[in-house]
C-alpha cells in the first residue's frame, strides 16, 4: 500500500467510525444493522430493512440523516399512494402576467437520502415508480429527465409479519437493493439501555460529522480499492453457485431455487467487500470480506420455488449451506 492509498484508507475508517458513533447514540445494539446501513451508503447502494414493528428501523435512518448533512426525505407508503406522489407531476401554474403553463413539481424522491417507510404497503404500480430512480438515479416524466443529487440512497423498511394491506416487493425491485438487513430483537442488556434512555428526561444529541461532497469522495475511494484475482474468482463462483444447475450450484440450490442472483449480485458483493476492507484498514479485498457480507447481499436475490416453500426452506439456510460447500480459492486447483 502506497502512502496515498494509506491516507485514503485512514480517512475512510475515521469518517466511518465517526458516523457510526453518532448513529449508535440513538440506536441501541444492532451493531450488524448499523454497519450494514453504513456499508450500503458508502458503497453507493440501497438498503432494505426488515423487522417486526418497534425495533427502531425508522429511528436508525433518521439518526443517520442527522449525522450526515444530506437532503433527507421521508415517504410513508400507503395503499392509496400513486406514482406521482413519489416522483412528482406536472402542475398548472400562473405567472405574474396571468399566463398559464405546466410546470413539473418534483416529488419527495428527489433527495440525497430517501426513507421509504413500510414500502410494501404500496401497490405494485406505485412500487414500480422506484425502479428507474433506484437503478439509473434519475426520473423521467414526459420529456423531462431529472438527475438525483449525489450521493443518492434509498433506505426502505418493511414488516414481515403484517400481511393484511401489504404487497410483496417484485424481484426486479428487490434486486435493486444492495443489502437486505434483518433487524432482530435486542438482548437483555440492550433492553436496560433502551429503558434508561426512553423513559427519562435524557435527551440525546447527534452531531453532524459529514456532508455530501465528503461522502461522494468516500464512495470514490471505495471504488479504487483493488480486488485480487483470488477474491474475484471466489465471488464469481459464489454468485454462480446461487443459480440452479450451474457448475457451482449444490444439490439444495438445484432442488429448491427457481432463480439465483443476477450480475447485480456480484457487483454488490465486491462493492460491499471493498467497504469492509477499508473499515478494517486494509486496501485490498479478501475472501473473508466476501464471505462476511454474502448473506445481506444475496439473501433477497434468491427466488425459492414451490417445493422449497412447501418444505420451509429459506434463502438464508441455502446460502449458509452454499458458503459451507463452496471451496475457497486456496483449496481450488
Amino acid at each position: 500500500m502506497n502512502n496515498s492509498a494509506k491516507q485514503d484508507a485512514d480517512l475512510f475508517k475515521q469518517l466511518y467510525q465517526r458516523i457510526s458513533e453518532q448513529v449508535g447514540r440513538v440506536m441501541v445494539g444492532q451493531r450488524d444493522v448499523i454497519d450494514g446501513v453504513l456499508t450500503a451508503l458508502f458503497a453507493g447502494g440501497h438498503v432494505l430493512l426488515e423487522g417486526v414493528p418497534g425495533l427502531g428501523k425508522t429511528q436508525l435512518i433518521n439518526a443517520l440523516s442527522h449525522a450526515v448533512n444530506l437532503n433527507f426525505s421521508r415517504i410513508q407508503f400507503t395503499p392509496d399512494m400513486m406514482p406521482a406522489d413519489i416522483i412528482g407531476s406536472a402542475m398548472l401554474t400562473s405567472d405574474a402576467k396571468g399566463d398559464h403553463q405546466l410546470q413539473f413539481q418534483q416529488g419527495p424522491v428527489v433527495a440525497n437520502l430517501v426513507l421509504a417507510d413500510e414500502i410494501n404497503r404500496a401497490t405494485p404500480k406505485t412500487q414500480a415508480a422506484l425502479l428507474e430512480v433506484m437503478q439509473e438515479k434519475q426520473i423521467s416524466t414526459g420529456r423531462n429527465t431529472i438527475k438525483m443529487p449525489e450521493p443518492f440512497c434509498v433506505m426502505a423498511t418493511q414488516n414481515p409479519v403484517d400481511q393484511e394491506g401489504t404487497y410483496p416487493l417484485p424481484e426486479a425491485q428487490l434486486d435493486r437493493f444492495l443489502f437486505k438487513l434483518v433487524v432482530g430483537y435486542p438482548n437483555e442488556q440492550d433492553y436496560h439501555t433502551i429503558i434508561d434512555r426512553t423513559t427519562s428526561n435524557q435527551r440525546i444529541e447527534i452531531d453532524t460529522v459529514a456532508d455530501a461532497p465528503t461522502l461522494c469522495l468516500m464512495q470514490q475511494i471505495v471504488r479504487q480499492v483493488p480486488v485480487p484475482e483470488i477474491a474475484k474468482s471466489y465471488a464469481i463462483r459464489l454468485v454462480m453457485g446461487t443459480q440452479p444447475h450451474s457448475d457451482y450450484a449444490n444439490d439444495e440450490i438445484n432442488r429448491y431455487v427457481a432463480l439465483g442472483a443476477s450480475p447485480r449480485g456480484i457487483q454488490g458483493l465486491l462493492l460491499a467487500a471493498k467497504v469492509r476492507a477499508l473499515v478494517a484498514n486494509r486496501y485490498a479485498v479478501s475472501v473473508e470480506d466476501i464471505q462476511a457480507i454474502a448473506m445481506p447481499v444475496l439473501r433477497h436475490r434468491l427466488v425459492i420455488n414451490f417445493q422449497g416453500q412447501a418444505a420451509g426452506i429459506t434463502s438464508d439456510k441455502l446460502l449458509q449451506k452454499l458458503l459451507k460447500d463452496l471451496k475457497t480459492p486456496y483449496a481450488i486447483d
